[in-house]
């Protein structure tokens, strides 16, 4: 990877600030990264480069006259295609929005632009958020830059693997059971979901409207805390936002952790969890306990939940969402139906995947006449339970800390069982259940594999994530370490 590529978020906005390098010679520089990696990674659904010389063209502009240009003002950045961009393709990776062009930026894309940050495209999802590999797209599979024979994570699996291909300098993702956290870990990038509400969901595609949450995916804890600063804050579009201030978060990166109390879920930590993933873990648990914080291990019962209640609550909001997809509006709409109906099943039939249909009948059943009770009210009672678990937890800890993933990535194919499929989100799940902010960060190898550490706190707390997460990155070299097919220049 080149010099540039390897440099920080606020070192590339001094030397953009001091001209001693453009904003149209980092988006070539990513371009050349682009054309040697994409066709091995496949990161990306649609490429906006022509927008994106434009964009740098506008901030080298801006960069010459704004007296305290934004920090991401002349950096590439790719969103993920399930956040809306006005006029270009916004697909959620599904044949049902394939040709859709958002009339309106979500609120993220909006604040990135106003920011200055350079589009360069958006990014491969399994089909509208739904899954926990890509390989549920409905369009290609995007593939792990540290293996190519092994997935990605997901569902924000493209924004992942092109930060971590180093085709851009960072990204977005939206995670609704761990798809920041979960793609982050298997990619060996940081990746942060912030407090329900913090970030606006406004533009965008929902999948489930309680738990979806937008967030950053970078090369480290400091450019996370940039680019949360800049999309985080109320937005009077978004009804969930929350009307708070947003303290400057790099404020909190160089804080020392002495006397912090982390709190370990025994839950976490035992059967189903890869032996290796618990031996990084408990080496990263060393590093803070030198670094002065204290760890003592604590019980989150109501765990055991945290799969089958997501299952039903995601799935029954996800029912009532993909409503609208119905062949009259806008997207896809099959040809041959006799009448509407017919129209509006064959265009469905035809437009979602497998998965999706499955995640649209299981919610749909949920939400039925006699299984309400059974099933949806149910589960939300469950959730309530879990939240509690992690209230009374974070009553007498600062934080809690736990693996991002049971393992490293796997295989393609390697979890063709659905059930398989979705264990692989029982760390990450219960805090989108509980709305809490929640940070994935390299902490280890195996089998030449990153390997992912989960912190968890406090609602509306992500600066004590990002001070603990930024004084393990001071101290460890786990986040420097690059793909085999990164590590010439490209």
């Amino acid at each position: 990877m080149s010099e540039l590529r390897e440099t920080g978020l606020r070192q590339l906005a001094d030397l953009l600030r001091r001209r001693e390098i453009s904003p149209r010679e980092l988006l070539f520089d990513c371009r050349q990264q682009i054309d040697l990696i994409e066709p091995q990674v496949r990161a990306f659904v649609t490429l906006a480069l022509e927008r994106a010389e434009q964009q740098a063209v506008d901030a080298e502009a801006r960069l010459r006259t704004a007296v305290e240009p934004s920090p991401l003002a002349g950096i590439p950045m790719a969103l993920k295609d399930n956040i809306c961009t006005q006029g270009l393709t916004t697909t959620c990776s599904s044949r049902i929005l394939e040709q859709f062009r958002p009339p309106y930026d979500a609120t993220v894309t909006a604040r990135l632009a106003e920011a200055g940050a350079i589009l360069t495209g958006k990014t491969n999802l399994d089909e509208f958020a739904m899954g926990s590999s890509t390989e549920n797209s409905g369009l290609f599979t995007t593939r792990n830059p540290w293996d190519p024979d092994r997935v990605p994570g997901g569902s924000s699996g493209g924004s992942a693997a092109a930060v971590a291909a180093g085709e851009v300098f960072f990204a977005l993702g939206s995670d609704t059971g761990g798809s920041i956290r979960q793609p982050a870990a298997y990619c060996g990038v940081v990746g942060m979901k912030p407090t329900y509400g913090r970030v606006s969901r406004y533009g965008l595609v929902a999948y489930a409207s309680s738990l979806d949450q937008i967030g950053p995916i970078t090369r480290t804890v400091a450019d996370c805390a940039l680019v949360l600063q800049t999309i985080c804050g109320w937005d009077p579009l978004d009804s969930t936002s929350a009307p708070l201030e947003v303290p400057d978060f790099t404020e909190f990166l160089n804080q020392p952790i002495r006397g912090l109390r982390i709190g370990v879920p025994r839950e976490y930590m035992g059967q189903g969890i890869d032996p290796s993933v618990i031996h990084a873990v408990r080496s990263a648990l060393t590093k803070l306990e030198g670094l002065g914080a204290e760890w003592e291990e604590t019980e989150l019962p109501h765990t055991r939940y945290g799969l089958p209640t997501y299952y039903l609550l995601a799935t029954a909001e996800a029912s009532s969402n993909l409503a609208r997809y119905d062949g009259v509006k806008y997207g896809l709409r099959a040809e041959g139906g006799r009448d509407v109906i017919a129209m509006s099943r064959m265009t469905r039939s035809e437009g979602f995947g497998a998965e999706v249909k499955r995640r649209i009948m299981l919610g749909t059943y949920a939400l039925s006449s006699g299984y309400y009770d059974a099933y949806y009210l149910k589960a939300l009672r469950a959730r309530s339970l879990i939240k509690q678990d992690f209230d009374q937890a974070l009553q007498r800890f600062d934080l809690l800390l736990s693996p991002t993933t049971p393992t490293v990535a796997f295989k393609f194919g390697e979890k063709a069982d659905p059930l398989a499929m979705y264990m692989n989100d029982i760390c990450t799940i219960p805090v989108n259940l509980a709305g809490l902010p929640s940070i994935s960060i390299p902490c280890g190898f195996a089998e030449g594999l990153p390997i992912g550490l989960q912190l968890i706190g406090r609602p509306f707390d992500e600066g004590t994530l990002l001070r603990v997460a930024n004084q393990y990155q001071q101290h460890t070299g786990w986040h420097q370490q690059r793909p085999p097919m990164c590590r010439k220049e490209g």
